[in-house]
């Protein structure tokens, strides 16, 4: 008898424990960050996606850009201190940080694909990425 009632706290207890915890606790978490404001935005964003990845190395990040926000992901891009963001992009896309620019920003802006940084992928729409990366991949969103 006291072996069947040690099975069942057992059971009662995983099952307790089943339901406290979140459902893919153990996944990484997945964030996109938005942006179209520009070069002070990029500056922002970049010290805050290195900040995240100190705090969780694990998150699974891309960054989608549409209007004036491709402009840091352009090559010969510098922030307002002149200094090139290449090195940023390069570094934070080697810790799998994922950029992705706005083929209709490019189209508008009478941009030539072959002028991004190579570490970044051109998507139909950056507006249209950020809604499916959140309605269908559940990606939490950060607008720096």
């Amino acid at each position: 008898m006291s072996r069947l009632l040690l099975s069942l706290k057992s059971l009662m207890l995983a099952t307790l424990l089943a339901l406290t915890l979140p459902a893919g606790a153990s996944e990484p978490i997945k964030v996109v960050y938005h942006m179209s404001e520009g070069i002070p935005q990029a500056s922002r964003a970049v010290n805050n996606i290195r900040n995240h990845l100190a705090a969780d190395p694990t998150a699974k990040i891309v960054v989608v850009t549409h209007g004036l926000g491709i402009d840091f992901l352009l090559e010969g891009a510098t922030n307002q201190m002149e200094q090139p963001f290449a090195g940023a992009i390069s570094d934070l896309a080697s810790k799998g940080v994922e950029f992705r620019v706005c083929n209709n920003t490019l189209v508008a802006r009478r941009i030539e694909a072959n002028k991004v940084a190579m570490e970044a992928k051109v998507v139909p729409s950056g507006v249209a990425e950020v809604a499916r990366l959140q309605a269908r991949e559940g990606y939490a969103y950060l607008r720096p």
